[in-house]
């Protein structure tokens, strides 16, 4: 480096590559962006278009940019924007919920959408809750902490708690859905693989006018009795032509929580452990 210019040396191909990552950066900065060792990483990995996908910031809260970081999550969001009915399939930390959530908030901000509805069914993984104290609402809580989670990085703690109690936005489990048509709202199941194709068809014919749907899910975490096969493999083989609907697949390459996740879930693959349906 002198001053404001990196020289680069090696053979060409390397070269390419590494001044790919550069200009990303500066056009990264140049609209704002902070970038950072990740993002670095980030753009080597994608070589060419990699400025495109993490410039493609959903929303900002609280000066923290969400924005997808692979190619797929890229794909995932652009589908969702897109489509109507989204399914997102992937392991675990492949950012499904988190930028489902992150759209959901931004159509509710730009006024796309009167509320948003996130839902899951109240599937025991492996733990009995029924033992737990208060009413139905009290028992479930612990399953639907993960969006919470998401919500709480998106939204003030006071607008939040705010749009629970207007029913702005409304947290319940599947069994809640049975019956209802969800009109102008953004709708958000998580851990479908969890369903049955009773539930998942009974979810998905709720969609009403003016509404989106998400539905993700991991089918390598089935929490169903062994042998039954899930909603979300049902979907999958019944509505892939489906005009309207459309699937993205998310695999071990798109996990960005940790590098040690990536690599425990390499470990139970390799084990035969991950494939539990």
């Amino acid at each position: 480096m002198r001053g404001n210019e990196i020289v680069l040396r090696g053979t060409e191909g390397t070269v390419e590559r590494a001044e790919a990552v550069f200009d990303g950066l500066v056009g990264l900065v140049e609209e704002g962006h902070h970038p950072t060792p990740e993002t670095a990483e980030r753009l080597y990995k994608m070589a060419d278009g990699g400025r495109e996908v993490l410039g493609d910031v959903i929303l900002t809260h609280r000066g923290r940019r969400v924005a997808p970081k692979t190619r797929n999550q890229k794909a995932y969001t652009d589908a969702i924007r897109q489509h109507q009915v989204v399914f997102g399939i992937g392991p675990a930390g492949t950012g499904k919920t988190y930028l489902a959530v992150a759209l959901a908030v931004e159509a509710l901000n730009r006024g796309e959408v009167s509320r948003i509805i996130l839902t899951r069914p109240a599937v025991e993984a492996g733990e009995s809750l029924g033992y737990l104290p208060g009413d139905v609402m009290a028992k479930v809580d612990p399953y639907f902490r993960p969006l919470y989670d998401a919500l709480y990085e998106m939204v003030d703690p006071a607008r939040f708690q705010a749009h629970l109690e207007r029913g702005i936005i409304e947290i319940a489990p599947l069994a809640f859905m049975r019956g209802r048509t969800l009109n102008d709202a953004f709708i958000i199941l998580d851990e479908a693989q969890n369903t049955t194709p009773q539930q998942m068809k009974m979810f998905l014919t709720r969609l009403g006018f003016g509404s989106k749907m998400v539905i993700t899910g991991d089918i390598t975490q089935v929490d169903l009795p062994k042998g039954r096969i899930t909603g979300l493999q049902d979907a999958r083989n019944a509505l892939t032509d489906v005009e309207g609907v459309s699937f993205v697949g998310l695999r071990r390459d798109d996990i960005v929580r940790s590098d040690l996740v990536m690599r425990i879930v390499d470990a139970y693959e390799g084990a035969g452990e991950g494939d539990r349906a």
